[in-house]
């Protein structure tokens, strides 16, 4: 795999070198053009830092063929002055997508950085000075904006400790080590099962956990491996036969989209060398599989490599990874206590510029057998996600008109052979305020409506919408049986969002979109490849080709089920006979 890396990232090389912009009136001169924006950034995913990974990666290594090779020092040289000249005089950044100014988009480019620094400054070759001098100076810069700086999502404060851990190491400081304990003692926000608040298994999970270990090793907290751990172990469970990551549940954009274990591949090969996991080997190598570069800025492997070289050498004995599971994650997670307290805290359920991930530590079921991988989920718009062979059923979702939008299940419990769901929302009406608390505007010429005290008007007529699944294993498949009773006259919508890249070959269909489609019965079957599956139990109880606030998936194929209240409707998936579980 390193030699893979090597060859990889001197394709790299050659591909931000003819993005260099080389016009000195260029406001952009030295920087390397994103081709999604057409803008030189200095971000950690698409801007010039990452190309200067590439580049410094390869001038330090002698596997390269850009092993010291003075033009493209040159043009490290430009990056630099151009990184330097984007640096706000508050020593921040601004990403380019949102966050200007940003204190935690700051630290991820320090993350990676000050690593690329480190592997510069090892080399014995005098013509690096200059670099060195730019880089050395841009990370200084950015010390008191670490010392002070806020952030706006759980992971960011990782992302903060790492750099603040990197610029104690580099410049001596210990007030870097103060800030970092600062965010620390607001304690570790994952499960005993080892998910993260944001749920974020394609990006921020890989995230807290490089940073975690960054941290651990800087700032002397070896503690912070351990949620490090068990997130890593948690991961063994979220990964669906193809290497594609479960993401049906994330709490932030990775939602439902593809994404791959190669971020993982630092977290878990430095954790298998470090506790001799084999485990966790196992998981290394094949998310190494899935690496087809070396990686933006902040988790460049191959600069990571080159400052580890035993990183480079084969696992030993890594264990074989399980193929065949049934596990409920966050099953006993005291999930309501906490949600109980949170009234305490004082925020009144509003925080700005964020939000509150009160989805943390919902319960997830996964199950595996071969090539067949469900996940059935709670407090996410879809409760039932199923991968068999090529196809992809993304998501199961049921929608209604009684709380425009979704229905989540919020509760979850195991059954012989399958699992109960169940979710309840609640609609009413309010009354008028008491004359005694109203303002004084309410007695003037105009009275606001956003003036009038809303919290202090009585409730009245609340109506409860409960729905109730159950999703049963049988031999050839699954079974979900949906069904629910009051108010009456309720119209309601279930979804099944396909991927894309199959094809529906019978059911009695109506098209009303592009990839969408109303189903009113006989057997539905969507076939990829050589695999398929086939349901059963379409109805057109109503013509609704939508709900309202119920947006479907974009490039993504939906099939619409729609039925009034009460409803107890069962539907049958039957899978392509070569992986039926034995």
């Amino acid at each position: 795999m390193y030699k893979q890396l090597v060859d990889s990232n001197d394709k790299a090389v050659e591909a931000g070198l003819s993005r260099q912009v080389l016009d000195p009136v260029s406001r952009y001169y030295g920087g390397t053009i994103d081709p999604g924006t057409g803008i030189a950034w200095v971000n950690h995913t698409t801007g010039t830092p990452t190309d200067m990974c590439y580049w410094g990666a390869a001038l330090a290594n002698p596997d390269s063929k850009h092993y010291r090779d003075e033009p493209l020092l040159d043009r490290l040289l430009l990056a630099t002055e151009f990184v330097l000249r984007a640096q706000h005089a508050d020593g921040t950044i601004s990403p380019g997508w949102t966050n200007y100014h940003s204190p935690p988009d700051t630290a991820f480019v320090i993350v990676g950085y000050a690593q690329l620094y480190q592997l510069l400054a090892q080399q014995e070759w005098a013509p690096l000075q200059p670099v060195l001098d730019n880089m050395r100076l841009f990370l200084k810069r950015t010390i008191p904006a670490m010392l002070t700086g806020g952030c706006h999502t759980p992971n960011h404060r990782w992302v903060l400790c790492a750099a603040l851990g990197f610029l104690h190491e580099l410049f001596g400081l210990e007030e870097a080590v103060q800030r970092a304990d600062q965010w620390l003692a607001e304690g570790m926000d994952i499960t005993p099962d080892g998910e993260w608040t944001e749920r974020s298994n394609g990006i921020y999970s890989a995230v807290s956990d490089i940073m975690l270990i960054h941290a651990a090793r800087l700032l002397d907290r070896p503690q912070l491996l351990d949620p490090v751990r068990l997130n890593l172990h948690m991961m063994v469970y979220l990964v669906h036969p193809t290497g594609e990551v479960v993401t049906d549940y994330s709490g932030r954009q990775d939602l439902g989209s593809f994404h791959d274990l190669s971020p993982y591949y630092l977290p878990y090969a430095i954790l298998a060398r470090s506790d001799k996991d084999a485990l966790l080997a196992g998981m290394a190598e094949w998310a190494g599989r899935a690496l087809s570069a070396p990686g933006v800025c902040s988790v460049n492997v191959l600069v990571r490599m080159l400052l580890e070289p035993e990183l480079q050498q084969p696992f030993e004995a890594p264990a074989d990874l399980p193929v065949k599971y049934e596990k409920i994650l966050n099953g006993d997670f005291l999930r309501h206590s906490y949600l109980q307290n949170m009234e305490e805290s004082g925020h009144q359920g509003r925080i700005y510029h964020s939000r509150l991930h009160t989805d943390f530590g919902a319960p997830v079921a996964r199950y595996r057998d071969g090539e067949t991988s469900v996940t059935l989920i709670t407090e996410t718009p879809s409760f039932f996600a199923l991968r068999h062979g090529a196809v992809r059923l993304l998501a199961v979702q049921l929608a209604s008109y009684f709380y425009p939008g979704y229905v989540p299940m919020q509760e979850m419990t195991r059954q012989p052979e399958g699992y109960h769901l169940a979710g309840e929302q609640k609609k009413g009406y309010y009354g008028p305020v008491e004359g005694a608390q109203l303002p004084q505007t309410s007695r003037a010429p105009v009275s606001p409506w956003y003036l009038l005290p809303h919290q202090s008007r009585p409730l009245t007529h609340e109506q409860t919408f409960r729905v109730e699944a159950e999703v049963q294993r049988t031999d050839k498949g699954w079974t979900l049986r949906v069904h629910g009773n009051e108010p009456g006259e309720v119209m309601t919508q279930l979804s099944f969002i396909f991927g894309l890249e199959g094809s529906l070959t019978s059911g009695d269909l109506q098209s009303v979109g592009e990839d969408c489609y109303l189903w009113s019965g006989g057997n539905l079957r969507y076939v990829c490849g050589e695999d398929w599956i086939e349901l059963t139990g379409g109805e057109l109880g109503h013509l609704a080709a939508t709900v309202r606030e119920a947006k479907l998936q974009n490039n993504c194929k939906a099939v619409l089920v729609n039925f009034m209240t009460p409803f107890d409707k069962t539907f049958t998936i039957t899978l392509s006979p070569s992986m039926i579980r034995e």
